[in-house]
């Protein structure tokens, strides 16, 4: 993780601290049901949760005892017997290593989610916002980055408020389905370990039990997550690309905000660039790149093996830290967009009604031209106006083949801006609903 991306709440569930205390809370957990069972007694059960309950997990002691011990998870209860005392040898009754990390790492998983699921909410209740700010404002929709007709810049937030309701979908589906726990012994047979511990567990701390592990957790679960992950990267990149391109000085229509002493350049002091979401772009190319690993860490070799532990223990931190960032980054800069409508309009203006042009094209196949005709005569009068050769109406009028069929009234009023705007309080009533 790095600390200039890392926001405190994430964060925090990746620290050893907190992982140490999710390892103390599984163990203890099963100590208890164990002692209901009578398999550990119930004293000893009491004494672990008392000792370990409120320890502060030495970090650097357990890592000198990692460098003798080359097993963290040995380590660990190493440590803790030194703060429990004798009673220690009933923890990790009948478990091994992977019931306690695969757990832990699930229990991280589904804490990262909740953080994630906040953050599309802001993101959210951000482009609602902006959204019916400017419902009606009309700009230039475009299509391989041309000119092409007519949108509003509240439909553009529109687009990106449904991507992003999808995403809180996804988030919420790939948490539930990586909240699972696994207490199920060497193999996962329950040979050792009472299945019923496994429930138990599951249940003091919000999991599932595995239905089926072997040892470790199906790693299908992880790859699914990830991947939900990558893919709300992509919404991010897709709304920052936007903006990106929408700042263009030869476009101007919305910017970044830009704050009192801010710098956009060490050697240019005019310069404002679009510096926050070309950082989404990069925390997205990131974010999408613990996908692949995810994916490879499915097949593992029979029962188990820890080819996955060491590309979960980067993947993990690393992929939620930074779409944590990313989201919350990317409501802040829709919450204090700068938006220029008049620049939007001057960029309609900008083609000299070129993007009528399909409005004509169908007014005159209604007349009784063939589409083949209409196309080609609305494209002989728009051709001389990309090469700044007048206006398209002025040219639509002066054709001989186009004034046959539509007077010059007709033609005029086939430029109305409002006609592409008709259904925008239809489209906003499917993405929000009646609010």
């Amino acid at each position: 993780m790095i600390p200039r991306y890392s926001r405190q709440d994430m964060a925090q569930i990746w620290a050893p601290e907190t992982r140490f205390k999710i390892w103390f809370e599984i163990e203890a957990h099963a100590a208890d049901r164990m002692a209901a069972l009578g398999i550990v007694p119930k004293a000893a059960a009491r004494k672990i949760w008392a000792k370990g309950k409120n320890a502060k997990f030495d970090v650097a002691r357990i890592d000198e005892i990692e460098s003798v011990t080359k097993h963290d998870v040995i380590a660990f209860l190493t440590h803790l017997s030194e703060i429990v005392g004798p009673e220690a040898r009933f923890v990790h009754q009948g478990m091994t290593s992977s019931d306690v990390l695969d757990t832990c790492f699930n229990i991280q998983l589904t804490r990262a989610a909740d953080v994630l699921i906040a953050d599309t909410d802001e993101l959210l209740a951000a482009l609602k916002k902006r959204a019916f700010e400017y419902k009606m404002t009309p700009c230039i929709g475009r299509s391989h980055g041309i000119h092409a007709e007519p949108v509003t810049f509240g439909l553009k937030l529109a687009y990106a408020y449904a991507e992003f309701s999808r995403a809180k979908a996804r988030l919420k589906t790939a948490r539930e389905e990586i909240a699972t726990c696994a207490i199920s012994g060497a193999v996962g047979t329950f040979a050792n370990i009472d299945p019923s511990v496994e429930i138990y567990v599951a249940k003091q701390l919000g999991l599932k039990p595995e239905p089926i592990s072997t040892q470790v957790i199906p790693r299908d679960r992880h790859a699914m997550f990830f991947a939900t992950l990558g893919v709300i990267a992509s919404s991010v990149e897709r709304l920052a690309t936007e903006i990106r391109h929408l700042q263009r000085t030869e476009v101007l229509e919305v910017e970044e905000f830009f704050a009192e002493g801010q710098k956009g350049s060490s050697a240019m002091p005019h310069k404002r660039n679009p510096v926050l979401t070309e950082n989404l772009t990069g925390l997205a190319r990131l974010v999408r790149s613990a996908v692949y690993p995810a994916m490879e860490n499915v097949s593992l070799w029979h029962e188990r093996d820890i080819s996955h532990s060491s590309v979960e223990r980067g993947i993990g931190p690393d992929a939620t830290v930074h779409l944590d960032f990313a989201l919350k980054r990317m409501a802040g800069v829709i919450a204090k967009l700068l938006v220029y409508p008049e620049n939007m309009k001057r960029n309609l203006d900008k083609l000299g009604g070129l993007i009528h042009s399909q409005r004509i094209l169908l007014a005159l196949t209604q007349k009784g031209m063939s589409r083949e005709a209409s196309y080609a005569a609305v494209q002989r009068c728009a051709m001389p106006v990309w090469r700044g050769e007048g206006k398209f109406l002025d040219l639509l009028k002066a054709d001989n083949e186009v004034a046959t069929h539509l007077s010059a009234k007709e033609l005029k009023k086939l430029f109305d801006l409002g006609y592409h705007t008709k259904h925008v309080n239809t489209i906003f009533k499917r993405v929000f609903g009646k609010s």
